[in-house]
């Protein structure tokens, strides 16, 4: 599901994506969800369901038996809303919204869903920064299980069945280059985990890749550096906290 705060003006010079889940906040919104769970923890039978690379599917089933539990609407939001941020992040969104208007388009890509997103964002004041969230769809319906569908499907072997970020970012730079009719003067990507190296293959030499140090999109970055030097093209920034982000795009849009 694709859902953005207002039209996009044709002049931003940069485009930047975000992850979610231990990017923007500090832990996995998939995780936290099962505090909510009798004793804070799912039954055995449960998590035996859990199939590789079909978590999404997992979760689904995750939501209904919190529902079947008596978890409601307003618990969920509650424990989404006290997720803390990642480090300095909150500092970056600052620095973004304070940039001028034709510097950043700001997109958010991410496995979690729009509720979990949505009601973070909200609670912490940040929900216009972003034009665009990619994310998989979730509703509430008339029994107050929160229902949870697949983005989309694809092909791409690296990725979970229902997501695959390249897709998503390869399309949407496709789609804006065109509307625009001219590329970004360069594009970003601030992520952390396996399924963010995926997306950042697609980034040319101009570009910059902020991988969560020592988290899976580092190692695998590395890795790839590694085992055939010239494949991943972008330039690469590891990050600890928000505030390494932005001392690099100080530099770059100074440029």
């Amino acid at each position: 599901m694709a859902s953005h705060s207002a039209s996009i003006s044709p002049n931003k010079r940069f485009l930047i994506f975000f992850d979610f889940d231990e990017t923007i906040v500090d832990e996995t919104t998939d995780d936290k969800v099962v505090e909510a769970a009798p004793g804070q923890h799912l039954p055995g039978w449960l998590k035996d369901t859990y199939r590789p690379g079909c978590y999404n599917e997992y979760m689904q089933r995750v939501l209904a038996y919190l529902a079947e539990q008596g978890v409601t609407e307003s618990d969920l939001r509650s424990i989404m809303e006290k997720i803390p941020a990642s480090p300095g992040m909150l500092t970056l969104f600052q620095f973004l919204r304070t940039r001028p208007a034709h510097d950043f388009e700001v997109v958010l890509v991410s496995d979690a869903n729009t509720f979990f997103i949505e009601a973070w964002l909200r609670r912490a004041g940040v929900r216009q920064l972003f034009h665009r969230i990619f994310t998989n769809p979730a509703t509430f319906n008339k029994n107050g299980r929160l229902v949870l569908r697949p983005f989309h499907s694809h092909e791409c072997q690296r990725c979970p069945d229902n997501m695959c970020k390249q897709v998503v970012v390869r399309d949407y730079v496709a789609r804006r280059t065109q509307e625009r009719g001219r590329p970004y003067q360069r594009i970003f990507y601030v992520g952390d985990g396996a399924n963010d190296f995926c997306p950042t293959l697609s980034l040319g030499p101009r570009d910059v890749a902020f991988p969560r140090r020592d988290f899976p999109m580092h190692r695998l970055i590395t890795e790839t550096h590694e085992a055939m030097p010239g494949e991943f093209k972008a330039v690469t920034v590891p990050w600890v906290s928000g505030e390494d982000v932005i001392m690099r795009l100080r530099k770059l849009v100074a440029e």
